[in-house]
């Protein structure tokens, strides 16, 4: 049976993906995918084969890969490495990428420094600005001077209030797309943390917001996964709504994530204890991914029916594993993707909740979006 061969073209169609001619020819250059055969009029033809190595490659770039790290990934096929070694190319890898994300942090708050600046000194704002560009930055007598300016800057600035709405005005990226309700519970995670970049991890399911103000109004019950995210919420406006709050953990000496999973993973009164959680309670988990794991399973089972979870629970690996089946599960949800989370935010989620719905009781606009 003849091979099938393809053109550029049908090959970018057949992977799809937003692959384009121009990138094929790139990853060719690159070393990511082998020269293609030429047909006798001199086009490029390409194999089923080509197509799965493109399809890799994709799949790879949409995880967050650099075309460099996905080139090492594919110059040896995990099939043919034993899993140490693959493990330590990973982290190699995982090293790289978040020294990157260390200098943009780096330069993200070098740009947040001048952005926030108050407007009565812009004088010294441009002064710093032409120093900036004059700067040896790469040489350690640059990097001191670059401290310095920094220090001069500093002691300009007088002991004033700031205006924290406009300062995320100004840094916030475009929400006009979110309803008002949302735009306030983001705007609140991006204040507990200090870190704008939170709103791309942030993900809510489509009926969250109508469902956790549904049930709010009706005075549901709050249940936390430990004792220091409830410690967090806002009793006051909680307790003027007149709801309850219950911890499934509640143990005083428990104040992290490896406790407090030990203590539930080891102790079968508290796996009791979920599987009669409230019917149409709101479950808050900041610390353990094994409490969001075990209330999946219950709710697949049919064995309990939360009403919402926010799920931000702690961890590099099953953390990430439990908020993933959570976005699956059916359930109304507020998570974090990747391992951003915490008790604090968690808790922030649902006082955001509590509050909008105390502020604006009338609001509506999360039923247009």
């Amino acid at each position: 049976m003849a091979t099938k061969h393809l053109t550029i073209k049908q090959l970018t169609q057949e992977v799809g993906s937003g692959l384009t001619p121009r990138m094929v020819r790139h990853y060719h250059k690159l070393g990511l995918l082998p020269q293609a055969k030429r047909s006798s009029g001199n086009y490029r033809l390409y194999t089923d084969s080509d197509v799965q190595q493109l399809r890799r490659i994709m799949a790879l770039k949409s995880q967050g890969f650099q075309l460099e790290h996905i080139r090492e990934l594919l110059e040896n096929s995990p099939e043919m490495m034993s899993f140490d070694a693959l493990a330590c190319q990973l982290q190699q890898q995982y090293h790289s990428v978040t020294e990157q994300l260390a200098r943009l942090r780096q330069t993200a708050s070098a740009l947040e420094e001048f952005i926030q600046r108050d407007k009565g000194y812009q004088d010294k704002q441009l002064k710093a600005l032409k120093q900036l560009k004059q700067l040896e930055i790469e040489s350690a007598f640059g990097l001191e001077e670059l401290e310095t300016l920094w220090n001069n800057l500093d002691t300009t600035k007088d002991l004033t209030s700031e205006n924290f709405g406009d300062s995320l005005g100004l840094l916030l990226p475009d929400l006009s797309k979110k309803n008002e309700i949302e735009r306030y519970l983001l705007s609140q995670l991006v204040l507990a943390c200090g870190d704008v970049s939170l709103v791309d991890f942030v993900r809510l399911s489509k009926g969250a917001i109508a469902t956790s103000r549904r049930v709010l109004k009706t005075k549901c019950q709050i249940v936390a996964d430990v004792s220091p995210v409830v410690a967090a919420f806002d009793h006051t406006r909680i307790s003027h709504l007149g709801l309850g709050v219950s911890t499934l953990i509640d143990d005083p000496h428990i104040h992290n994530v490896e406790d407090a999973e030990q203590k539930f993973l080891h102790n079968q009164e508290l796996h009791q204890s979920l599987s009669e959680l409230p019917p149409n309670c709101i479950l808050v988990i900041g610390y353990t991914p094994s409490v969001l794991m075990s209330a999946l399973k219950l709710i697949e089972a049919g064995k309990i029916q939360p009403s919402l979870i926010i799920g931000m629970p702690i961890g590099f690996n099953h953390a990430l594993s439990a908020k993933r089946l959570l976005m699956h599960s059916g359930v109304d949800y507020i998570t974090t993707i990747g391992t951003l989370g915490g008790g604090l935010l968690a808790s922030v989620a649902l006082n955001s909740l509590v509050g909008s719905l105390i502020e604006r009781p009338d609001c509506h606009c999360y039923l247009s979006h």
